[in-house]
Order: C-alpha cells, then structure tokens, then sequence
C-alpha cells in the first residue's frame, strides 16, 4: 500500500505550519505502507492541483491530508467534506472567495471513506486526545478535503481520502492566552496511530463518534 500523506504550508501569519512539520517527521513506512511526503501550499485551486499532480506521479492507494486547527484540543479526524468556499481570511495568494462551490458540478458533500473512528481509537490508544469531526471548516482545509474526494468520485474511484486537523505547535501560542497547544512528536506519534488505522483496516468500526451540537 502507498499512502500520499500532504501538509500545508504556513498561513495567516504564523511562521510555522506543524501540518507540514509533522508530515516531515513521519516515518517513510508505517505498518507495511509506503509513506509519500508532500507539502502543498495554503491556495485555492493550486493545492488541489498540487495533490492531483502527485496522484498521476505516485499513484497512491490513499490520500491523507493534514491541516492546522488553531483552537482545537485534539487530533480530529474529519468525516465529511462540503462544496463551499468561504473564506473569513485571504489565503496565501490573496483570494478570498465567499459562499462558492468548490466544484459547480459536484455533491453538496462528500463523506471520507477511510475508518475514522478505528483511526481515532487507535490515537486514543496512544494515550493522545482525539475525536471525530464533522466540519472541517471553509478554508482551504475542507477546500482540499472536498476537492480531493471530488477527484475519487469523478476520476480516481479506486482510490480512499481523508484530513486529519492538528493543534497549534506550543511555540505558537506564547502569547495566545488560553490556546491549546500540542507537542510535534506526539502529533507524529499520533498521526502514525492513524496511519496504522488506515492500513489494518477496511472498515471502519461500529462504534458512537457522533456529536449532540
């Protein structure tokens, strides 16, 4: 199995990106896959044909992207992906695009078909916080997420997709009060649990991951 595993770049503002820093560090092999490394850049349209280009490249069973969430607690394991842009800041071009569609002919949503809540048990059981989510957000995140699933449904259909969002590395809220924050090897070392997820298993488990609000 190949496993293409991107990060982004840094974005608004900020001097570091642990997307791309933890993907750096994972290992080249996890559990028998082949690990692919590839920083994309936080850009409407470019990231997407950033991971495209490596597909036709690679040819990896599996696309797991992974994004800064300033403000989350845990290592979330995205469920679904929307076909919406709108963006509360520019990406690192400048565009900022509100209330469009990703892709005008796709579905209003995607579901990832990796097995996040077995990717979430076994973080978990790396004694490292995680948890399932159901918004990626607007930004370029879900952008790649939806647009990558977008790609699956349209022209890769053998092929499985995902995004794993992160916390802020310590050394970026030093002065961002009441900011979680998360080390950069136990983002590795959880963002490896998921891989081994991935790999060992074709279905996800039967287990609640869902949310009340």
């Amino acid at each position: 199995m190949k496993i293409l595993v991107t990060g982004f770049d840094p974005f608004g503002g900020e001097p570091i990106n642990p997307a791309i820093e933890s993907v750096k560090k994972l290992p080249d092999n996890i559990a028998g896959a082949q690990i692919i490394k590839l920083e994309i850049p936080t850009v409407k349209g470019k990231s997407i044909k950033k991971i495209e280009k490596a597909i036709e490249e690679h040819n990896p069973d599996v696309i797991l992207s992974i994004g800064q969430a300033g403000g989350r607690f845990d290592i979330s394991v995205e469920r679904v992906g929307i076909n919406l842009d709108d963006f509360r800041i520019p990406d690192n071009e400048g565009n900022q695009t509100i209330d469009e569609p990703i892709f005008p002919d796709g579905e209003n949503a995607y579901f990832v078909d990796l097995p996040v809540k077995a990717m979430v048990k076994n973080i978990q059981k790396n004694k490292i916080p995680a948890s399932v989510s159901y918004t990626a957000g607007t930004f370029i995140c879900n952008h790649v997420l939806y647009g990558t699933l977008y790609l699956i449904n349209k022209k890769y259909k053998n092929k499985k997709s995902g995004f794993i969002h992160i916390p802020f590395l310590p050394e970026q809220v030093i002065n961002k009060k009441n900011t979680p924050s998360m080390e950069l090897n136990t983002i590795v070392k959880g963002l490896t649990a998921a891989i081994e997820a991935i790999v060992k298993n074709d279905k996800d488990i039967k287990e609640t991951g869902g949310t009340i609000c």
